[in-house]
């Protein structure tokens, strides 16, 4: 292929990768567009600061964001640890084998079986078998089975970013592995594994399958994690599916608004965290 030719691929392909993002960005925009043009009187205290009321579900939805924030926090709560332990586990302590490419296979298919599926397990065993009923412990138990991989994976790449000198200067000076790991590597990761919690947190909040077969659809406030309640996503679904479309779309605009809230904080934290690491680099 002459130079000239070169060229000429070149351009086309830099032209198609334009065209393609314009076409996702705008198809985003007229989302956006769509949803706030239809929902926009979200945006008010009263819809915010109240409960619910009347056949057609009049009034805000504070007892849902309620709900919301409680089983997120529970979720991450219950799946941070496991999921931190797991990532020092395989960067630091796993080698090479069968049974760690079980493991990591195993992490691979659990992040792509559908919610569906985890909404109807969390159902049969927490639900009825450990005897939860519909309470906010149960949904996020299954919550952490669906963000689990996420949390795990991104630790993993942030042990595995830190540098190994840094490892090898703090055992040079004395310190165990132990100590090694969580004073020297899981500081410097704790970046990378914020950003992982949050994105996790963005998925856990806006579940819907999940939810509706665990935490329940009572429109009430949950005090006691063996409480069940309702959560944005689920009263969206319930407005939706019973012809409520008003209400539905001023639901959708907040919910569309936090999850927006939760990858603009997790692409604040990655970028940085490039930056100090590029600077430290230095």
């Amino acid at each position: 292929m002459t130079s000239v030719m070169r060229k000429i691929v070149d351009r086309m392909m830099f032209a198609l990768f334009i065209f393609i993002a314009a076409v996702v960005t705008a198809f985003l925009v007229y989302f956006i567009f769509y949803i706030v043009s239809r929902g926009y009187t979200a945006f008010s205290w009263t819809f915010l600061s109240t409960a619910p009321h009347g056949i057609k579900m009049e009034g805000g939805v504070l007892p849902m964001i309620v709900s919301s924030v409680y089983l997120t926090l529970l979720t991450l709560l219950i799946a941070v640890p496991l999921g931190v332990g797991g990532g020092i586990y395989l960067a630091e302590y796993a080698g090479k084998g069968r049974i760690v490419e079980s493991i990591r296979f195993a992490i691979d298919l659990l992040s792509s079986v559908p919610s569906i599926v985890f909404g109807l397990f969390g159902l049969v065993l927490f639900v009825q078998v450990m005897g939860l009923k519909y309470s906010m412990l149960a949904g996020a138990l299954t919550l952490t089975l669906m963000v689990l991989p996420i949390i795990l994976k991104i630790s993993e790449e942030s042990f595995r970013a830190v540098p190994d000198a840094y490892r090898e200067a703090s055992l040079a000076l004395g310190a165990t592995k132990e100590q090694t790991i969580f004073r020297v590597v899981l500081p410097t990761a704790i970046a990378g594994i914020l950003t992982g919690a949050i994105l996790a947190a963005g998925r856990a909040f806006g579940e819907t399958a999940a939810v509706l077969y665990t935490a329940g659809m009572a429109p009430l406030a949950p005090v006691s994690p063996l409480e069940g309640g309702r959560t944005l996503s689920v009263h969206l679904y319930l407005l939706a599916t019973t012809g409520h479309l008003e209400e539905a779309y001023r639901v959708a605009v907040v919910l569309l608004v936090i999850i927006l809230l939760f990858n603009l904080a997790s692409n604040w934290i990655m970028n940085r965290y490039r930056r100090k690491f590029v600077s430290e680099a230095i």
